[in-house]
């Protein structure tokens, strides 16, 4: 009896080793992928618009540039978020994704008292499944925005459970 139970363990081993030495290796190994979109705004820096790792997205901030002609639109804090949001979201839609996937943003401000108007406009964006948030007034912004936001989303199909 302790013979076939040393061998029945030895299989055993034989089967389960490789099988976790494969599960650890594919766990060790992760997946980087550059998105990039002509309908948002070109880095201005040495960034990306966004980087997906495995199944997590990080968006870069986004400021309220006009693609075409990365100059920051005219109108103040309200057209830019509205501008920047937009941006945001065409580099979602190049992950395959919407800003329902969205869920961690942060918005850093030029002026905390813009913060009401800043979130008239973000609503018209994120309509449910709100994500987390943070905002923040920064002392300065890149090209003098008034308003960048950054995002992570997580990329494939989302279920809300409340």
């Amino acid at each position: 009896r302790g013979v076939n139970l040393t061998v029945s363990v030895n299989r055993l081993l034989c089967v389960f080793i490789p099988l976790l030495s494969s599960i650890i290796s594919m766990s060790a190994s992760l997946r980087r992928v550059i998105i990039s979109t002509k309908k948002a705004p070109d880095a201005i820096g040495p960034y990306n618009q966004a980087v997906q790792v495995n199944s997590t997205l990080y968006i870069s901030g986004q400021i309220g540039f006009n693609p075409s002609t990365m100059e920051i639109v005219s109108g103040g804090v309200v057209a830019e978020a509205q501008q920047a949001l937009t941006n945001m979201g065409h580099i979602l839609d190049a992950a395959n994704c919407t800003f329902n996937n969205v869920v961690k943003t942060t918005v850093l401000l030029a002026d905390m008292n813009d913060f009401a108007a800043v979130n008239d406009v973000y609503t018209k964006f994120f309509t449910s499944n709100y994500p987390a948030r943070a905002a923040y007034q920064a002392a300065a912004l890149p090209r003098g925005a008034r308003i960048e936001i950054e995002a992570v989303a997580v990329v494939g199909e989302i279920h809300t459970l409340e």
